[in-house]
């Protein structure tokens, strides 16, 4: 039987001499992955002849040659403290929204309760909507902990606005921004209303701002303290104090900076490698010019599906990590039954880019799933059409004859009038602004088919299997991948709060095998490999 352990002597100078407890070390394989999942217990791999066993404890009764050691590391300890206390986590994870509620109350409860910070998927649902998750969560969660999502609406303004007023209203304490190209009044209103100054001078920010980003400009403006012009805008209009504009001037705009690489929904497809060291060398610099008492943390999400990847991350210096596209297959998130299959059965390969409704006129594209939907084609047949045509009436009669039939099912005319009644209660300026401009009518009515279709992957909306729009990562096949053959594999055994606990005693055990192989222990392949049981 071939040993579980072979140790490399061209790196024997790194062995120490050790007293041990007497005992035979263990040398099966199943008794050594026992011992390197304990990870709240340090390993020490000693010779004794050609032998090369694993103990736990050293004291005086024996002495054996110790060849190799891994640390204790518990996965509560795997990223910043710093976030942790902030937060009130008892890790530095969180999963991330993910739009129209998918990133449900049960979500965000379900994590909470377990020491994991969630944001709730705020971003398109109305007021009431969000009113409604605020009190539920609250009541759950009173003391947190919980973020929200305010995504930027550069079409629909009143959006933003009016969750920053919820989130204001209701003291919610954490919000995750997203989708921002530039800052707005609303988020920086946010930011400046939870500023208070302390006795000893200390601005104390009540109001925690994490924001998603994937480009440096985004960041170095979430890294910076609120643009001067638009405090002074917010003061004109009573919305914060002189006092608060001055302590806006001092700290940053967010706590925390979540680097998003290649995500599922909105993403620029950036290769984590690449970007998350860029951003912390970009952060450190505005440190060192700034000198802020409480340094911004920079996290990392986008990607993380398997504990190699989360291990990853923690190495390259993330703060902490964000799960996404993993946890909308999850029994917690508010998809349909339908939508969790096709996404437990995805593979890395099965994603695409399509127009995004919140942004269609500027030309956005989001990252969905294109095993089992039709959604990412058609959206864009509806963009070409949109780029070559002035309105809707200049559309040629066959065109629009097939997407009437294939894609909307009835006819623009009735799809205008379902959208003049959805905006009068979302938002009425979006529709006085398309009375009379034909484009953004337009670009309306082909906004209703990018809008319901996510909307019909949540609730499963029969006969529109193929419209479903569902948002979803590479990282998701990744994950797939690693859990096959495990319980994990049945999306019905996919409980979020497991899934994110494997994700990170994962990469702990990752680690301690990275670490002793680093030292000249080489381990069998069955020891370096991680599954979830």
């Amino acid at each position: 039987m071939t040993s579980p352990l072979v140790f490399n002597q061209k790196v024997s100078s790194l062995s120490l001499t050790a007293t041990t407890n007497g005992k035979a070390a263990v040398k099966d394989a199943d008794g050594i992955k026992k011992m390197l999942l304990a990870l709240d217990k340090p390993v020490y791999f000693s010779a004794e002849g050609d032998d090369i066993g694993a103990e736990q404890n050293l004291d005086a009764k024996g002495k054996r040659p110790v060849l190799a050691y891994a640390d204790a590391l518990p996965y509560t300890c795997l990223g910043d403290d710093a976030f942790k206390k902030a937060h009130k986590t008892r890790y530095a994870y969180y999963a991330g929204a993910m739009a129209n509620g998918i990133a449900s109350e049960e979500l965000v409860i379900a994590l909470g309760k377990a020491g994991y910070l969630c944001s709730f998927g705020a971003a398109g649902l109305i007021k009431s909507r969000v009113e409604q998750a605020i009190k539920t969560i609250q009541a759950a969660l009173p003391s947190g902990p919980y973020a929200f999502n305010l995504i930027h609406s550069p079409n629909e303004p009143a959006l933003e606005k009016g969750n920053v007023d919820l989130f204001l209203q209701y003291g919610v304490k954490t919000v995750e921004a997203s989708a921002y190209m530039a800052l707005t009044e609303h988020i920086v209103r946010y930011r400046a209303a939870g500023l208070e100054r302390a006795a000893s001078g200390e601005v104390i920010k009540h109001n925690r701002v994490i924001a998603k980003i994937s480009r440096m400009e985004t960041a170095t403006r979430f890294m910076e303290p609120a643009p001067e012009k638009l405090l002074d805008k917010l003061l004109q209009q009573g919305l914060i104090s002189a006092e608060q504009k001055q302590m806006a001037m001092e700290v940053p705009m967010s706590d925390d900076v979540t680097v998003e690489a290649d995500s599922g929904g909105h993403t620029d497809n950036r290769p984590l490698v690449s970007v998350l060291p860029s951003i912390i060398a970009l952060r450190d610099q505005i440190q060192a010019e700034r000198k802020y008492p409480e340094q911004i943390r920079v996290g990392a999400g986008g990607g993380i599906g398997t504990p190699h990847a989360a291990l990853g991350a923690f190495m390259m210096g993330a703060a902490y990590v964000v799960t996404g596209s993993v946890n909308q297959a999850c029994f917690q998130a508010n998809a349909s039954e339908h939508t969790r299959k096709v996404l437990a059965e995805a593979d890395m390969a099965d994603v695409i880019m399509a127009p995004a409704a919140d942004m269609f006129e500027m030309g956005v594209k989001l990252q969905v799933l294109k095993r089992g939907t039709l959604f990412a084609m058609r959206a864009q047949k509806l963009y070409e059409l949109y780029q070559a045509y002035d309105s809707i009436e200049d559309i040629p009669a066959d065109e629009r004859s097939k997407i009437e039939k294939q894609i909307f099912r009835q006819s623009l005319d009735d799809i205008w009038k379902g959208t003049i009644e959805f905006f009068n209660e979302r938002d009425p300026g979006v529709i006085e602004k398309a009375l009379n401009n034909p484009k953004r009518k337009m670009a309306l009515i082909f906004r209703w088919y990018l809008g319901l279709s996510s909307r019909w992957s949540n609730i499963g909306e029969k006969g529109r299997e193929m419209d479903y729009q569902i948002w979803a990562g590479p990282s998701l096949g990744a994950f797939n991948a690693w859990v096959k053959g495990t319980y994990l594999e049945d999306y019905n055994n996919r409980d979020a709060v497991k899934v994110a606990g494997h994700l990170l005693e994962g990469a702990a055990y990752l680690y301690r095998v990275q670490l002793l192989e680093m030292q000249g222990l080489g381990l069998s392949a069955e020891l370096k490999q991680y599954l979830p049981c």
